[in-house]
């Protein structure tokens, strides 16, 4: 694992699914955050936030001005590790028993029919429509026994962040055992309810701007912070660079 950015970032797909094993095989309850370019500059905007990431196993990078900083940065060639891609390696490998928390019915259904092509399993395992309310209000106790009582081992959660981060955090202390992973949209990407942007989009690093194009209204916020705030991500981890190669 490596920090930067205020983040503890694994970026070797191997190592993140031998974490994820190891922490099963330890019985212990973890969670794991899917740090994009929101997570980012919320890390960077608010300490106590930032301390919910910190208390994960590890972060992946879902960010692909991260990889970019570093090598202009470090001359280190780190990769990107998306949610969407984590949801489906880890699905397709039907190694888990897993549950699926956040969005709606709906969403459930058509994601249920979706990815059950991949993993038939996934047909039987428990999908579930959190209440909506803030995130000191939710029943921790009760949802932590539900998915002991379905005996899972991976527990995807999209509540979208911070929410879905500090859901994890409070959960956790109540799980005897699971991983859990905020994958925010993802449900709704291959539920069919949005539409992820095309590669191009995504190798050029503006799939921030994409969301915005397909989702105004929800987006104008985040991308406004996302872009008014990297520049100071970067002349932090700069300053950081500098005072470590100082005699």
């Amino acid at each position: 694992m490596e920090t930067y950015f205020q983040i503890r970032y694994e970026f070797d797909p191997a190592a993140v699914h031998a974490g994820i094993r190891k922490a099963l095989a330890k019985n212990q309850s973890a969670y794991i955050c899917v740090a994009d370019g929101n997570i980012l500059t919320m890390v960077h905007r608010d300490a106590a936030y930032r301390a919910t990431v910190g208390e994960s196993l590890f972060s992946i990078c879902d960010s692909g001005w991260v990889p970019l900083y570093l090598r202009q940065l470090y001359g280190i060639d780190r990769k990107q590790y998306c949610g969407a891609q984590i949801f489906h390696d880890i699905i397709t490998a039907g190694a888990y028993r897993m549950a699926f928390l956040g969005t709606d019915t709906a969403t459930h259904a058509d994601l249920r029919s979706a990815i059950s092509a991949w993993n038939p399993a996934v047909a039987d395992m428990p999908f579930t429509e959190l209440p909506f309310c803030t995130v000191e209000n939710f029943d921790y106790p009760a949802i932590a026994a539900s998915l002991e009582q379905q005996e899972v081992d991976i527990i995807w959660v999209a509540l979208g962040a911070p929410k879905q981060e500090q859901f994890m955090q409070r959960l956790r202390p109540h799980l005897r055992r699971g991983v859990m992973l905020g994958v925010g949209a993802v449900f709704n990407f291959y539920s069919g309810h949005i539409r992820r942007a095309p590669a191009l989009i995504v190798r050029l690093h503006l799939e921030f701007a994409w969301r915005l194009l397909t989702e105004p209204r929800k987006q104008f916020r985040r991308c406004w912070r996302i872009v008014t705030t990297l520049p100071a991500i970067y002349r932090r981890e700069l300053s950081n660079r500098n005072a470590r190669q100082s005699p």
